[in-house]
């Protein structure tokens, strides 16, 4: 009984809540950007057991997973990240929690400033990635046969 009162049930990482009652490997992927690949290089880089509670951790291994997720670009090769060359600066870059929705925000904003295919049909709502529009995708007025009057 007293080993369940030790456990934190959430624990702080990358300004993202992650759950305390799952493993290391587990709890990590919470975090937006982080898969379970990504999660287990994290979790040996820090010297941590992957499956061990996260909650059950001391506050020191926690801080070393905090130290590792903020400097993950510069430990890890560049296959190993989300954007391995950045738009704006072409360096390597690994985005976690809100950056990525603001990055793929300002990645779809520069498509459509500069006119390209891609920003076309993102601004007009359609499919950007060459699916099938005739039947599939339909909404507002182009749902449905339209058949032809004969008089």
């Amino acid at each position: 009984m007293a080993e369940e009162e030790d456990i934190k049930y959430f624990v702080r990482v990358s300004n993202t809540d992650l759950v305390g009652t799952k493993s290391v490997i587990v709890s990590l992927t919470g975090i937006k950007g982080v898969g379970r690949h990504t999660a287990a290089t994290i979790a040996s880089l820090a010297g941590v057991d992957k499956h061990a509670l996260m909650g059950k951790l001391g506050e020191a291994d926690v801080d070393k997973i905090r130290e590792i997720v903020a400097d993950y670009t510069n430990r890890v090769p560049i296959w190993m990240t989300n954007r391995p060359k950045d738009v704006y600066t072409g360096e390597k870059r690994h985005i976690f929690a809100n950056d990525i929705m603001l990055t793929r925000d300002d990645d779809i904003n520069i498509l459509k400033k500069i006119r390209c295919y891609r920003g076309i049909r993102h601004e007009t709502g359609q499919k950007v990635r060459g699916q099938r529009t005739k039947s599939t995708g339909r909404t507002g007025l182009t749902v449905g046969v339209r058949r032809k009057t004969t008089q």
